[in-house]
């Protein structure tokens, strides 16, 4: 297992990391997985056995209960193990039960705490953007909770670049700490966040975690054209992530159908792969409804693919270019820094 620094922090996290969404199988989380606690013992010995020394999950995940399970499932082991959960989904019907307050943050992480068992959180993502609070009082309470030793690290998860960069700027202008993980959806059914999130990650200094890298398994080979899966979770009522361009996806999907053909892989293997060699990774989160998807998506540390099949997956799958970025690619790449090359110098 490879191991890199997330972002400017001294952390060091391995490449792949356990996804919890699949734990519990409450309400609509029923559609990803239900994962009991046996599993997830299992699974957890899998993912150490492989070197896996991050676990993510969020107090939203089945209401509770994902973070339940895990803190049972690591008992006694906790100290083999970084811990990674977020705040900001709704918790309960009332006026306070959802956002970034400091009333919701501060009741939000002691429950956390208290359903994994432990006093600290490695790293604390909040979940989703809440405009209604100001960044200045989200920004001081997660500072504080750093200052209190419950949290060690603190990360962002699905803001658009301007909300990031303001945070980050509130944070620099009083002080506080600052986001070191930035955690998104990335894959090769949709590259949107290299627009703007992942070229601010790397001009910022925040590392990538990336969340459904097999797009909710479109991408693990079960789907092609002109079949029927018979399971997956596109077959249910989840609809994330939504797929714009069908024609495209399944031109990607046989692409890197034939790629991992050529390399005794497993499609997800490369889609993985693909995404551990893009700039500003630093590791990608993988979960599962079965022990043999998790044994098989573990392995893709063992898959190296050459520069040839990074531009075929480059091509297959590129974004349009959006304005501006068509008309700084006709008007000033010659000035193009690291961050703008993380969109421009994909193969298209």
């Amino acid at each position: 297992m490879e191991f890199r620094r997330l972002g400017r922090s001294g952390l060091r996290v391995s490449v792949l990391a356990m996804g919890t969404m699949t734990f519990g199988g409450g309400d609509v989380f029923g559609n990803v997985g239900q994962t009991d606690l046996a599993g997830a013992r299992r699974q957890i010995d899998m993912c150490l056995d492989a070197g896996v020394n991050l676990v993510d999950t969020a107090n939203m995940y089945s209401a509770g209960v994902a973070e339940e399970i895990l803190g049972q499932a690591i008992a006694g082991r906790r100290d083999q193990l970084l811990i990674s959960s977020k705040v900001r989904m709704p918790m309960g019907s009332g006026p306070n039960d959802e956002g970034l307050s400091r009333h919701h943050i501060l009741g939000q992480i002691e429950a956390s705490l208290r359903r994994l068992n432990t006093d600290h959180l490695d790293i604390y993502h909040v979940h989703e953007w809440d405009g209604l609070t100001p960044l200045e009082e989200t920004m001081e309470t997660l500072d504080s909770l750093v200052r209190s030793g419950k949290v060690r690290y603190l990360g962002v998860s699905n803001y658009s670049g301007w909300q990031l960069m303001k945070a980050l700027c509130v944070a620099d202008a009083h002080g506080y700490e600052r986001f070191v993980s930035n955690q998104i959806y990335y894959s090769l059914e949709s590259r949107d966040a290299e627009y703007e999130l992942v070229p601010l990650s790397l001009d910022q200094g925040l590392g990538i975690m990336v969340w459904s890298p097999l797009a909710g398994g479109l991408l693990s080979g079960k789907y092609r054209r002109g079949r029927q899966a018979g399971e997956g979770r596109h077959l249910t009522e989840w609809s994330e992530p939504p797929v714009r361009d069908e024609d495209r996806l399944y031109d990607t999907i046989e692409t890197v159908v034939d790629i991992a053909s050529a390399h005794g892989a497993s499609p997800a293997q490369v889609s993985l792969a693909y995404l551990l060699a893009k700039p500003g990774v630093t590791s990608v989160i993988v979960g599962a409804r079965k022990d043999e998807q998790l044994a098989d998506n573990l392995g893709a540390v063992n898959v190296h693919l050459s520069g040839e099949d990074i531009d075929r997956l480059d091509k297959v799958s590129a974004p349009d270019l959006i304005y501006p970025h068509w008309h700084q690619a006709n008007a000033v790449s010659s000035r193009f820094s690291e961050p703008d090359l993380a969109l421009h110098r994909p193969a298209r």
